[in-house]
């Protein structure tokens, strides 16, 4: 996705200081944004000093872009696990949609950072990190379309991409549901509950009713 940004000093560093830097500087990133969240901050959260810091990092947006390939490696491990299955693609999505349920409430800061840098506040920004983080996840879901067409486990007039696209938008929405208080408070408006008391049984029987239809219904 991105080139290798820290230093070698950062390699040798412990697992357990790497965890630490990292989870703070998502978490100040996800709630301050790129531009008020300060190095000096996450540095004395993270249990370090400043010039320790730097000999990490060159630059607060070393820093920044590490934090995302952090985020994304873990989203990017659970997406292959399910997209590389056997599975036919209604089992791939029921678990996809899962999978986002569990993701969205244990990495909650992640997709908040994820949300911070699409939003149109930094765009061109945004414009670099969307081309790079949904660059090759739109690449795996139009080839689990295409190979499932091929299959003909899915109705036949299908766009791959256009179906990609629109299915992705429905989890990064589920997403955004759970973690940031718009899109929290838009479900809330649409059903009348906080996404709280709903169940992720609940959840994934629902959407996956509505991803069905879309799949397998031909007109």
């Amino acid at each position: 996705m991105f080139e290798k940004r820290y230093k070698e000093a950062f390699e040798r560093a412990t697992d357990e200081r790497k965890e630490k830097i990292l989870e703070v500087g998502i978490k100040e990133f996800a709630s301050k944004g790129y531009e008020k969240a300060n190095i000096n901050i996450i540095a004395k959260k993270a249990g370090i000093s400043i010039g320790l810091m730097y000999k990490y990092f060159s630059t607060k947006e070393d820093l920044f872009i590490t934090c995302i390939q952090r985020g994304m490696s873990i989203l990017d491990d659970a997406i292959d696990e399910i997209l590389q299955s056997d599975d036919k693609l209604i089992v791939k999505a029921e678990k996809l949609i899962r999978t986002t349920c569990q993701l969205s409430q244990r990495d909650a800061n992640y997709v908040k950072l994820y949300n911070e840098i699409t939003s149109e506040r930094d765009s061109e920004k945004a414009m670099e990190f969307a081309k790079a983080i949904e660059g090759e996840t739109s690449k795996k879901y139009v080839k689990c379309i295409t190979d499932a067409l091929a299959k003909g486990d899915v109705r036949q007039d299908m766009d791959p991409r256009l179906f990609a696209f629109f299915l992705d938008n429905l989890l990064t929405s589920l997403q955004f549901s759970f973690t940031c208080d718009y899109y929290r408070n838009r479900l809330e408006i649409y059903t009348g509950v906080n996404v709280a008391e709903l169940s992720e049984d609940q959840i994934v029987r629902q959407l996956l009713k509505f991803i069905e239809s879309a799949f397998t219904f031909e007109k």
